[in-house]
């Protein structure tokens, strides 16, 4: 997971979403929620709301559409952080909008949402809290570890150590070492076409997490011990230059 920054809605989707939430709040407690999951998979509401709010999330997105759970890209569901099976009166807020990959929204995550004992989601909001504090990534196996109560109940509710993940973050990690040997050699040879092409292809590769956790540890004290495979000095040192870090942190 990484943090992302939620964008204003525009106005008018501002006002159509409150008009939706008032109906839903003026049904019966019983109705209320199959009347939201009809309103909010009615094509009409698809095309007005549903579409727009999507187009939004990608924007807010890192990479090309990353999940905000588990960054795999081309992410197309617009998850709902507090389930409507939960809350239908948060069906339409803004805030509680999330963009997610099917596997995490349908396969994973689904209606679970669990809390603390003081009634706290026990789920990472990315767009509130950097998942950073509650959790850890193994750069060597690609695999998240729980740090807290919050980050190891993210991490079994949406799956982030499933089948295909850890490979693939390894093969993000190896994506950025090469890039950020590419981006010294232009910078050596003065071609700033080579460094902007490394750069893009860091920051637009699927698991964007991968790039901005190595960012963050490599000024560590510690460093050394989150990057335990053969990375090579070089490398290390390539991701504590200021003009790089400047162009990847996020």
């Amino acid at each position: 997971m990484i943090r992302v920054q939620r964008i204003e809605l525009p106005r008018q989707l501002v006002a159509h979403a409150a008009e939706l939430t008032e109906r839903v709040t003026k049904a019966e407690p019983g109705e209320r929620y199959d009347l939201a999951r009809g309103l909010w998979n009615h094509t009409t509401q698809r095309r007005k709301l549903v579409t727009p709010l999507r187009r939004l999330l990608g924007q807010m997105a890192h990479g090309n559409r990353c999940c905000m759970y588990c960054c795999d890209d081309l992410s197309t569901d617009v998850d709902h952080f507090e389930p409507l099976a939960v809350n239908p009166l948060r069906t339409f807020d803004w805030l509680n909008h999330l963009l997610a990959c099917t596997t995490c929204n349908s396969h994973h995550k689904g209606d679970r949402f669990p809390l603390d004992n003081s009634g706290e989601p026990l789920l990472i909001d990315p767009t509130r809290e950097d998942p950073y504090e509650h959790l850890y990534l193994g750069l060597e196996n690609g695999e998240y570890t729980g740090l807290t109560d919050k980050g190891r109940a993210t991490l079994d509710v949406c799956g982030l150590n499933r089948d295909e993940l850890p490979d693939a973050r390894r093969g993000a990690r190896d994506v950025v070492c090469m890039c950020v040997s590419t981006w010294q050699r232009g910078r050596e040879k003065g071609n700033e076409r080579n460094m902007a092409v490394a750069v893009r292809t860091i920051r637009e590769q699927p698991f964007a997490d991968v790039a901005q956790f190595m960012l963050r540890q490599a000024v560590l004290p510690k460093a050394r011990v989150a990057f335990a495979f053969d990375l090579g000095d070089e490398t290390l040192d390539l991701l504590r230059v200021p003009e790089l870090r400047a162009a990847l942190l996020v």
